[in-house]
Parts: C-alpha cells; sequence; structure tokens
C-alpha cells in the first residue's frame, strides 16, 4: 500500500499570503512576461475573495526601493490585515505578521509573493517549522529568472512546500462544478481567454435548450 497521502487545499481551514507584491519588486521578475504575472496574481487575489479566503497583505521597507503594495491588491481586499514590515526580509520575523496568520485560526497556508527565493522560501521554510502545512501558488510568485526560481522550489519542496498554480488551486478548493458553474466560470473566463470562449459555448448551447 502506498504512503502516499493526498492532502488537499481546503478552503475552510487555509489562509491566503501575500508577500511583497510591491511596485518596485514587480520589476525584478523575469520568469513570467509582465501581463502573464500581473494576470497570474489577480486571478489569485480572485480565487481567495471567491472563495471567502481569510487574506493577509504584506509589504517589506515600503519606504525604500521595494515601493508600495500593488493597488489592485488593496483594492481586492480593503478590509485585510496589512502588514507594513519596517525591514524584516522574512516576513516570519515580524511578529504582527505571525499574529495575523494565528489570528485566522487556519492550518494550511497559501503563499505567494515577489522574489520566489526571499520573500516566499523564506516564510514558507518557517511556517512549516511552525507546524502549519504550506502550499506555493508558483505563478503568482515571481523572481530573477529560472535558475534562482528552481533553486527555489527545490528548497521549498525539500521541507514539504507544495507547489501549485492558481487554476490547480481554484480546482481543488471547488472540488465539484456542481457547486457553482457560474460563479467558477466567471472566475475562469476573467482570466483565461481561451476559458472565456469555452464558458460563452457552454452558455450558448445551455440557453438553446
Amino acid at each position: 500500500m502506498s504512503a502516499f497521502q493526498y492532502n488537499r487545499l481546503d478552503k475552510n481551514d487555509v489562509a491566503v499570503l501575500l508577500v511583497d507584491h510591491q511596485t518596485g519588486l514587480t520589476n525584478l521578475v523575469h520568469d513570467f512576461s509582465p501581463d502573464d504575472f500581473k494576470n497570474n496574481v489577480l486571478a489569485l487575489a480572485d480565487s481567495a475573495k471567491y472563495f471567502k479566503l481569510p487574506t493577509i497583505l504584506t509589504t517589506s521597507f515600503e519606504d525604500g526601493p521595494n515601493g508600495p503594495l500593488v493597488p489592485e491588491l488593496k483594492e481586492t481586499f480593503p478590509d485585510a490585515p496589512f502588514i507594513a514590515r519596517p525591514g524584516q526580509i522574512n516576513a516570519w520575523d515580524n511578529e504582527d505578521f505571525v499574529n495575523a496568520v494565528k489570528a485566522t485560526g487556519k492550518k494550511q497556508l497559501l503563499i505567494a509573493g515577489i522574489v520566489t527565493e526571499v520573500c516566499v522560501a523564506f516564510p514558507a521554510l518557517s511556517a512549516v517549522e511552525a507546524g502549519y502545512e504550506v502550499f506555493v501558488c508558483a505563478d503568482a510568485s515571481g523572481t530573477f529568472n529560472k535558475t534562482t526560481r528552481d533553486a527555489a522550489w527545490a528548497r521549498m519542496q525539500a521541507a514539504g512546500v507544495q507547489l501549485m498554480t492558481w487554476f490547480g488551486v481554484a480546482c481543488e478548493l471547488h472540488r465539484d462544478w456542481r457547486n457553482d458553474i457560474e460563479g467558477l466560470g466567471a472566475l475562469f473566463s476573467n482570466h483565461l481567454p481561451s476559458y472565456r470562449c469555452l464558458i460563452n459555448s457552454h452558455l450558448s448551447a445551455s440557453t438553446k435548450k
């Protein structure tokens, strides 16, 4: 018998941590095109909002070259906890951030950020050490190049972090199309042009019945 256990994301037990998606840091992301990366980040944010997941926003050293949080995330989560770290590179070294995570009461953490090998990997590894089950949204996290990304992925996976994409996250959280065809279809359509065509075709066929 296989010893593998498939631990799924559970919408009732996961919190989303969006780490250092800052206007200055976005210029460092070169493992995705600017348009694709922005779409992936906003797709993850819209997924978190759709599934009503507790979401925490944090930035590092906003007064420096990192810049402020990208405005779309603040607009999406106007009431979410927002921790502007004064200098800690690893968000987990900030007491307010850790307290915000603990306050969610969730045992699973879904993390994305800039840059992958630092702002994502450091808190991900710290959270694993603290006893959380950690998932990283790989396509909503960006860095300098494929080499640094792959090194970060390998380091996190060796510690037990699960790598996913925003589309996989949404599907695993939703579980069953019958839960909400139109809602999930709208989420996908807003971020995947090809899926918009698929959904439009489906809706057109449905209205003809």
